[in-house]
């Protein structure tokens, strides 16, 4: 992006338990105060889902401003208070799934969330703070063996080529190793 400085909004993508959050979080953190945009939706019936989210929780600051269950496109709209402040997203990955489960739309045809897929990646693209997304990079392996796992692949896959284009950076972890891509 010709207008926006080097770094100013970085995509940090990996693979499961690859360390994408831990560094996503010093990237944030490097910056000053941080506005943590949190957006899995807990399932109280989950539990290994809920370790997951006391894990993250444990590890941030308690100085940071933490958003739970957030809306980035919404609150990208309201840059954070404070110069130098960064904003962190993690991840776009639960936000997605939770918008395909708000609309109902794992057996709708694909496409469905493009309306609000589009919507982030504009609120991004207007964002001119220091920002960090994280997003899991999928569809390495073998094809999923279900429909909804196809869709989930197809439709993070196509957004995260979109927030690529729009961020100034992209940080791909792999094995608790960042490696700039772009």
């Amino acid at each position: 992006m010709a207008d926006s400085p080097a770094g100013l909004r970085t995509l940090v993508l990996g693979g499961a338990r690859s360390g994408k959050s831990a560094h996503a979080e010093e990237l944030a953190g490097a910056h000053g105060p941080v506005r943590y945009l949190a957006t899995a939706v807990p399932d109280p019936a989950d539990r290994d889902f809920a370790e997951r989210i006391a894990a993250h929780r444990a590890r941030r600051p308690a100085a940071w401003e933490v958003l739970e269950s957030a809306d980035p496109a919404a609150i990208l709209a309201a840059p954070a208070d404070g110069a130098g402040s960064a904003t962190l997203v993690d991840d776009i990955g639960t936000w997605l799934t939770a918008r395909i489960d708000a609309l109902d739309a794992w057996e709708a045809p694909r496409g469905t969330v493009a309306p609000e897929a589009d919507a982030l990646v504009a609120a991004v693209e207007r964002y001119r703070h220091r920002l960090v997304l994280v997003s899991p990079e999928v569809g390495l392996g073998v094809i999923p063996a279900t429909r909804s796992g196809r869709l989930f692949r197809d439709e993070i896959g196509a957004l995260n080529q979109r927030l690529a284009r729009v961020c100034d950076e992209v940080v791909l972890v792999v094995a608790g190793i960042p490696m700039r891509v772009k």
